[in-house]
């Protein structure tokens, strides 16, 4: 049997269907692993709670014990490719309501979570276009800062169509304390690229905070990079998965925009709903009139089952109290408890971890380690414990000649703290064995 060219290029191995298949066996598998690999949530007590009472609601009118119609039309009907009409609304009320945006229904549409929102967006703007003097020239998305979401990377219907700028490295303190660094964009580099003077740039995107690495861009980037997004006519996309308004795992004092230009994307599945496979994106009319026709076709209209647990949590504030005052804090507790076991158990090693500023991630750096995160990828598998190398996360990148994508690992901070300590504990007894052993050769 013979695919496609496209039934080739989704069917080959990535990073992320790896991290995925990995992330089933060990959920399947009868001996204990260590799961610091995935990007599911925590399972926080406050938030199930909350998500259990309000999808009990659902099927009750609220006086009395007859079942709720209205709860039943949102699940057992199609929305239109929009998404559902009842929660849009209530997300136009919130953003207005908390950002002043003069948002409409219009600017609002749905998806099968957020990676059905980035096949979408990544296609409508990077691959083959018509230029003016209808000629064919290919435009990639740019990625102002490497390293970026493992998820973007095997999206697109041909190739891979990104354009990507290395950061810069600086050595910073967290919490008064030595031992982390922060990666920031490299303006003058990215400016200078010729793909984007050429006009061979589709759009740009990136996230924050930043997955893997927890980096959050502050607003001066983020202002330069509006700025320089509407100097060449393209859009800025912002993955929002992680940040504000929910969940707004973010520890830094910044601030959410919006403008025609600016497309954020939104997940429900950070709150704690990865299953609902709920994504938002705010955009000017124009797109979602084409996300929507995308939704039509591939998915006839997107689940609804997640708009109808969180519409009324956005329509009472709850969600983003939820998020400010449960999810926030819990993750904030989490890397710091995580920062304290690795420094206990590699204190004395080549160790730098990226300043903790958000998302459910730490994102280390093994200087000068032996053998490459692939390696110590399959040597941590083969004990019990599951991270993300790092090499899956350059897109746009060639890394062959660059020695820091090989020396990363990306560990969730989303476990519970026993398995937190023994997933750290074996990560620290791998990587000293292979310091030693390079020492004493």
């Amino acid at each position: 049997m013979k695919f496609s060219k496209f039934g080739q290029k989704f069917t080959q191995p990535t990073g992320i269907s790896q991290l995925m298949d990995d992330l089933g066996d060990a959920l399947k598998s009868d001996q204990p692993v260590n799961m610091l690999g995935g990007g599911n949530p925590a399972k926080i007590d406050a938030v199930n709670e909350l998500f259990l009472e309000t999808y009990k609601a659902l099927g009750v009118d609220n006086d009395s014990d007859v079942p709720n119609s209205s709860a039943i039309i949102s699940m057992a009907n199609y929305s239109n490719p929009q998404g559902d009409a009842g929660f849009i609304d209530a997300l136009v009320g919130f953003f207005n309501r908390h950002y002043d945006w003069n948002l409409t229904a219009d600017n609002i549409a749905l998806t099968n979570g957020s990676q059905n929102a980035f096949f979408y967006l990544f296609n409508l703007f990077g691959g083959a276009f018509t230029d003016e003097q209808n000629e064919s020239v290919d435009k990639s998305i740019l990625l102002p800062l490497t390293p970026e979401y493992i998820g973007y990377s095997d999206v697109h219907v041909e190739g891979q169509h990104f354009t990507a700028v290395l950061p810069h490295i600086d050595e910073v303190t967290h919490a008064g304390e030595a031992g982390f660094f922060k990666y920031r964009v490299d303006f003058d580099a990215l400016e200078n690229l010729p793909a984007l003077k050429e006009g061979r740039i589709g759009a740009i995107c990136c996230s924050r905070p930043t997955n893997p690495t927890g980096n959050v861009l502050t607003d001066e980037e983020m202002a330069h990079l509006s700025e320089i997004a509407a100097r060449y006519d393209i859009p800025l996309i912002i993955d929002n998965a992680y940040g504000m308004p929910f969940p707004n795992i973010i520890y830094s004092d910044v601030t959410l925009n919006w403008d025609d230009n600016t497309i954020l994307c939104f997940s429900l599945s950070k709150i704690g709903l990865p299953g609902m496979r709920t994504g938002i994106i705010v955009a000017d009319a124009k797109v979602i009139e084409a996300v929507s026709a995308m939704n039509a076709v591939v998915n006839l209209a997107p689940t609804r089952f997640g708009a109808a647990i969180a519409t009324p949590l956005v329509e009472n504030d709850r969600i983003k109290q939820l998020s400010d005052n449960g999810i926030k804090p819990f993750y904030q507790q989490q890397a710091k408890t995580a920062v304290t076991l690795l420094k206990k158990e590699l204190g004395d090693y080549p160790l730098v971890i990226h300043k903790p500023e958000g998302a459910i991630f730490l994102w280390l750096w093994f200087k000068d380690l032996p053998i490459t995160t692939l390696e110590l990828y399959e040597r941590l598998k083969e004990k019990g414990t599951l991270i993300v190398p790092s090499e899956y996360f350059f897109p746009g990148v060639d890394i062959s000649d660059y020695q820091h994508a090989h020396e990363c690992i990306r560990m969730s901070i989303a476990a519970d703290e026993q398995t937190l300590t023994d997933g750290i504990r074996v990560i620290g007894e791998v990587v000293r064995e292979l310091y030693d052993k390079a020492q004493s050769k």
